[in-house]
């Protein structure tokens, strides 16, 4: 018997025993039996894809005190600590080998020192506390999508929302070959004090590329522990890099077209871009809301929802805006809201959800009232700006018959959306799939907003979306999106969306309900049903085609000079932004593609051939 089954033998009781024996797979019971040796539990529980054990786990987040029940059946609350309310990009680091270099976007450590650090927060951290070792599928169960990981925490809270956001995998694993590669998660609260993470001053988040492991420590917060989502993406992409095929941080979207056919889009936006409301678009279908993978199967490109549930904002949501989500959040079902405030009557409340405010109630500050502020003189505000809530996808009424499908969804159309003022035009078709990857994905810009930096204006460059998790040089990640059309059949259209164009008094040019006709139009083009207006900086709908989509689809008129107003062409501010881009890719990109610099070149050619025969500022009747 090698040593690391002797350890877990002495360690676990019969049942978990026999769950990791029946997995018959020594790398699994390795990684097991080292952190149990190293974090010094007073229990493990090791859990199937059985109802029983996952019911287990959330019964254990009840008894522990990590989620409290609410008035409607299944609901439940979570608070975090009152400074652990958010992702720690500061202290989520790579931890990388000498001569590794990933750029100097990307904070790091070097791997050694990184490894004595967090292994030391991990050395007896759950003494006197349960360990739950879980088993998950990244995508479809089964699929060629499918990426075996395993948890090990010692947060049932963490667990169980695990369990309704992602696919079970101890099956899947059993199954697998003993060498096939999985990702591995290392999470612990650490100490506690009235049952939240005591020692946030040592959380870190670190990234082991060559183990594919993340270790989390001193946190509660979702976005910090449930490693499967945004860190797991960070060792996707760099799976993705060496097996060419995307990792993207994507919505996966069904529009429906003539004769009730269902067109599948996947779409980036930065965050307050429009993502979460694209994807819930009334009258279309959910794959998923964040993240993709995108393979190449018989010479199409197919996509798949590494989830099978939302860890979304929960604030604003209410029934005008929201009108899926809500419902969702309203009935009975398994639903975990955190960082909200509760009622006496047990009734969660947020920030927007369009009730009149509650008088007092409990959020992640304790006791709650109007006016209330922290140590430091700030207002506390009845839920946290992030307040979050966790649910199956199956809940919403627009989910998508094949989200669970092992071959995913054709991509038929890829959408690019940032925040905008003065430049991008609502909807535009790039010309050809390089053409798209430069000037739409690898071009994406987010625009601040007072409310969320303090100086408005400010244009973040931010490739395809994933700046914040790319894991391996930018460069080769344009790249990669580049040549992952090479060998289709079928290339999917590129479209450039944006939802904020504003007016010359500062008023917004589109309802939010607009993005509905845009996505309409991307369908129709799709199949090659409405013809398009060649501008130089791509293809742009017609005003007929418009117009009756407004009717159809919104039941409105769309006048002439609106659409005039929103699709001319602003030469100057076009101009600006690919020199601001140009300049981000020429200084802080230094393997960016050349191909990159000789699409914007051609774009400004074209731009400026257009200034000298029309001026400024053209109008879509004009080309």
């Amino acid at each position: 018997m090698q040593e690391h089954e002797k350890l877990i033998r002495r360690r676990l009781d019969e049942a978990s025993c026999e769950k990791l024996a029946a997995l018959d797979n020594p790398r699994v019971g390795r990684f097991v039996a080292e952190f149990v040796e190293l974090c010094d539990p007073a229990s493990v529980f090791v859990s199937t894809d059985g109802e029983e054990d996952r019911a287990y786990v959330r019964r254990r987040a009840a008894e522990n005190g990590e989620e409290m029940p609410l008035a409607m059946e299944g609901h439940t609350v979570h608070f975090d600590g009152y400074h652990d309310q958010g992702r720690d990009p500061a202290n989520t680091k790579y931890l990388l080998p000498p001569g590794a270099d990933l750029g100097q976007r990307v904070r790091s450590i070097d791997r050694e020192q990184g490894l004595a650090e967090v292994l030391g927060y991990l050395r007896g951290s759950m003494q006197g506390k349960e360990m739950l070792v879980r088993f998950y599928t990244l995508g479809p169960v089964g699929s060629a999508f499918a990426i075996p990981a395993v948890q090990i925490t010692d947060s049932a809270y963490v667990a169980h929302s695990e369990d309704i956001l992602y696919r079970p995998g101890y099956e899947q694993l059993r199954r697998a070959d003993p060498q096939a590669a999985f990702f591995r998660f290392v999470h612990t609260a650490g100490r506690l004090e009235d049952r939240v993470s005591a020692d946030v001053e040592k959380r870190c988040v670190y990234i082991d590329l060559e183990e594919s492991i993340i270790y989390s420590t001193n946190t509660q917060y979702a976005g910090n522990t449930v490693g499967l989502k945004k860190l797991a993406l960070r060792l996707a992409i760099r799976k993705a890099s060496r097996e060419a095929w995307l990792a993207e941080h994507m919505l996966i979207v069904g529009i429906r077209g003539p004769g009730g056919r269902r067109t599948y889009f996947t779409g980036a936006f930065p965050s307050g871009c429009g993502k979460t409301s694209t994807a819930m678009l009334p009258g279309e279908s959910i794959v998923g809301d964040d993240i993709a993978y995108l393979r190449k199967v018989d010479g199409q490109a197919r996509a798949a929802n590494v989830e099978s549930g939302i860890f979304g904002i929960i604030r604003d949501v209410n029934p005008d805006d929201d009108p899926l989500i809500w419902q969702a959040l309203i009935r009975p079902g398994e639903v975990i809201f955190s960082n909200v405030l509760v009622t006496e009557d047990g009734v969660p409340r947020w920030h927007g959800d369009g009730r009149p405010p509650p008088e007092r109630g409990i959020n992640h500050s304790g006791q709650w009232w109007p006016g209330k502020e922290d140590e430091a003189s700030n207002p506390i505000d009845l839920s946290h700006w992030n307040a979050r809530y966790t649910i199956h996808l199956e809940c919403l009424d627009n989910y998508d018959p094949l989200h669970n499908d092992p071959d995913g969804v054709p991509v038929h159309g890829v959408i690019y959306g940032g925040r905008d003022s003065d430049t991008w035009v609502p909807v535009e078709q790039a010309f050809d799939w390089t053409h798209g990857i430069i000037t739409k994905g690898a071009s994406l810009e987010s625009e601040s907003t007072a409310a969320t930096i303090g100086v408005s204006g400010v244009r973040r460059c931010d490739p395809m979306s994933n700046l914040d998790f790319i894991s391996i040089p930018i460069g080769r990640y344009i790249r990669n999106n580049l040549d992952f059309a090479a060998d289709l059949s079928d290339v999917p259209l590129i479209f450039g969306v944006n939802y904020f164009l504003k007016g010359p008094r500062g008023e917004y040019l589109n309802e939010q309900r607009d993005k509905r006709a845009w996505l309409k139009w991307m369908e129709l083009r799709v199949h090659e049903e409405v013809d398009a207006i060649e501008t130089p900086t791509g293809l742009i709908p017609l005003y007929r085609d418009m117009r009756h989509i407004f009717q159809e689809h919104l039941g409105k008129e769309y006048e002439a000079d609106d659409y005039v107003e929103q699709f001319q062409l602003r030469i100057p501010e076009q101009l600006a932004k690919v020199r601001r881009i140009e300049k981000v890719y020429r200084e802080q990109v230094p393997d960016a593609p050349e191909v990159l610099y000789e699409v914007l070149q051609a774009q400004r050619e074209r731009l400026e051939a257009a200034r000298a025969r029309h001026g400024d500022y053209v109008s879509p009747f004009d080309f």
